[in-house]
């Protein structure tokens, strides 16, 4: 079952409402039982179309649907859920080449949580 909280909400709808920036995705979206993943990092004044990055076999950059998502039925009782550990860490950019190279948001997401650890405490690099 997706949750968004109203802090959520708040934050995706701000985000909505500046264009042009290249955001760290707010919230992960994802399917229990098998392929689909989506990274939101913004949602539109309606209240349901939201923009981030969607794997559903291939990543792709887009809009979607909050309404769409929530309403997916799945085996057992389930449904979409929200990933309430995720941690966005680098812009959508990012992602979206990650997964393209990689193939799929679930292994542009071990790739780059397996970059981030390798970093020095605060994630800088040094540079001599």
């Amino acid at each position: 079952m997706i949750v968004v909280t109203p802090e959520l909400r708040a934050r995706l709808l701000a985000n909505g409402r500046e264009h042009d920036i290249d955001r760290i995705p707010a919230v992960k979206f994802f399917n229990p039982l098998g392929e689909g993943v989506w990274l939101a990092t913004e949602l539109g004044e309606d209240g349901d179309t939201l923009f981030g990055l969607a794997d559903l076999g291939e990543p792709e950059l887009g809009s979607f649907s909050l309404a769409e998502m929530s309403a997916i039925r799945l085996p057992l009782g389930l449904g979409i859920e929200r990933d309430l550990l995720f941690e966005g860490l680098l812009p959508i950019s990012v992602w979206a080449e990650a997964a393209r190279q990689t193939g799929s948001v679930r292994d542009a997401e071990r790739m780059l949580h397996a970059l981030h650890r390798s970093l020095p405490a605060g994630g800088a690099v040094r540079r001599e």
